[in-house]
């Protein structure tokens, strides 16, 4: 399972309306790609519906999409959004990473 914090959830919904897409069909994408300075990176962006082998994941509200093999790396992963005056942006606790890069972006699973 994915995990969405209410904060991250309102994110992704403020996104959707902002982007113009359906609500009631759109979400977020979140996906593991190679790359990055510790091996793996993660990969965001809207989406406007699911696609036919991904996993879909709700939680207070909002939509998270996930392909089979992102999923391997992604399970049990909590989706936090921070807003402070020195950082912006969504945060991955990711429990299968056993390290990552200082900015938080990529990891070692």
């Amino acid at each position: 399972m994915i995990h969405v914090t209410e904060k991250a959830a309102k994110k992704i919904q403020e996104l959707l309306v902002k982007e113009g897409l359906p609500g009631s069909a759109g979400g977020l994408r979140v996906g593991v790609q190679g790359g990055g300075c510790s091996g793996l990176s993660y990969a965001m962006r809207l989406d406007t519906q699911a696609r036919d082998r991904d996993k879909v994941f709700e939680e207070n509200g909002a939509r998270v999409f996930v392909d089979p093999k992102s999923y391997l790396y992604l399970d049990n992963t909590t989706l936090d959004y921070e807003q402070t005056l020195m950082r912006e942006g969504f945060i991955f606790q990711n429990p299968q990473a056993s390290r990552s890069c200082g900015c938080g972006s990529s990891f070692t699973a």
